[in-house]
């Protein structure tokens, strides 16, 4: 049976212990744990060892031969040397399947550091035999599902608090580019300061997001039917296209239609069955399906459904050739005034 796959937090540890492997190689396409884990091996060496036993190399601009050579050196007064090669997505399969070689055989005072950023790994050689000889940490993507926590958690471990209003616009705005997230974090903690929530107010003033338009207000007044406040996001929105894509907005609301025809068809309609049945982790989030059921009955949910299907295939321009903010400032128009007659 294959070993579990190692997680980000357990490799972080191990680094920063010094338990370590002779070989790592570190892919996948969320580049944000790459990005830190790289920063970890390059700091493995004392400082005052690195400047003659720490290589950092780019795969394209280097021969194998030459990455090789390196890691068969001794080290220059110090017990190990570190090589990292960095950018091995850009270098073709052949030429990093020549490592394999090394690996094989990997010299006990050498830590090789083999970084695929933003892909998944290539050379099935090499592949195979850091598989034996050394450690390969997969960067995942994080699933939408999976942000609120992840953002939670780095949110605490910069000493801030953060409601849960000013979380959905972040995550609205900026989605799972994960080092896009955590840099404007970061930013709000060095003006915010510990101890301090992170507002609604606090992410439009700092980081430039609307708090009354963005596409959480605009499934809340979608949900309630207040038709002024829709055009009024959806106006801003064809104004401000570049950080307002329809297509964004639309795949947010099909998930909140989607949610809501489950909702309707759940068994059981309690707090506790809705949020088990549409996987919510909060039990406000409970509330905007409860206003969306109140609004609308199911046939007129199947109705918007269908009308954002129709969106999503006009706006590629298949069938029409209308303004995009003009089709979208229309499907709102379906959405508030749906009277449930399917195949409309």
């Amino acid at each position: 049976m294959a070993a579990p796959a190692i997680t980000f937090d357990n490799l972080r540890k191990q680094i920063r212990k010094g338990d370590l492997a002779p070989v790592y190689m570190l892919h996948g396409e969320e580049a944000y744990y790459t990005d830190v884990l790289v920063k970890e091996f390059e700091r493995v060496l004392p400082e005052a060892d690195r400047e003659f036993n720490q290589y950092v190399v780019y795969a394209p601009e280097t021969l194998p031969g030459e990455i090789m050579d390196l890691c068969t050196r001794l080290p220059m007064m110090a017990d190990r040397q570190v090589v990292i090669v960095k950018e091995a997505q850009a270098a073709r399969a052949e030429q990093v399947n020549k490592l394999a070689k090394y690996v094989a055989n990997p010299s006990p005072s050498t830590l090789l550091v083999i970084v695929f950023r933003g892909q998944s790994a290539k050379g099935k050689e090499l592949i195979a035999e850091v598989r034996k000889k050394g450690v390969i940490f997969e960067s995942k993507k994080v699933k939408d599902w999976q942000l609120p926590n992840e953002i939670a958690s780095y949110v605490k471990d910069k000493g801030l608090n953060i409601d849960q209003k000013s979380m959905s616009m972040l995550i609205d705005f900026i989605g799972n580019d994960l080092s896009h997230m955590f840099n404007e974090i970061d930013k709000l903690a060095t003006i915010l300061g510990r101890g301090a929530t992170i507002t609604p107010a606090s992410v439009e003033l700092n980081i430039g997001i609307s708090k009354e338009y963005n596409n959480f207000e605009l499934i809340d007044a979608v949900s309630v039917k207040d038709a002024a406040k829709v055009f009024r996001i959806a106006d801003y929105f064809r104004a401000n296209p570049k950080n307002n894509a329809p297509e964004v907005s639309v795949a947010m609301l099909y998930n909140y239609f989607s949610s809501l025809l489950i909702a309707y068809y759940s068994k059981d309609k309690s707090d506790a069955g809705l949020m088990q049945a549409l996987e919510c982790k909060y039990p406000r989030q409970i509330e905007s399906y409860r206003r969306g059921m109140r609004n609308y009955n199911a046939y007129q949910v199947i109705e918007a459904i269908w009308a954002l299907r129709q969106f999503d295939v006009m706006s590629k321009g298949k069938g029409s050739r209308q303004d995009r903010g003009m089709l979208f400032r229309d499907l709102m128009f379906h959405l508030l005034t749906a009277p449930g007659n399917l195949g409309v």
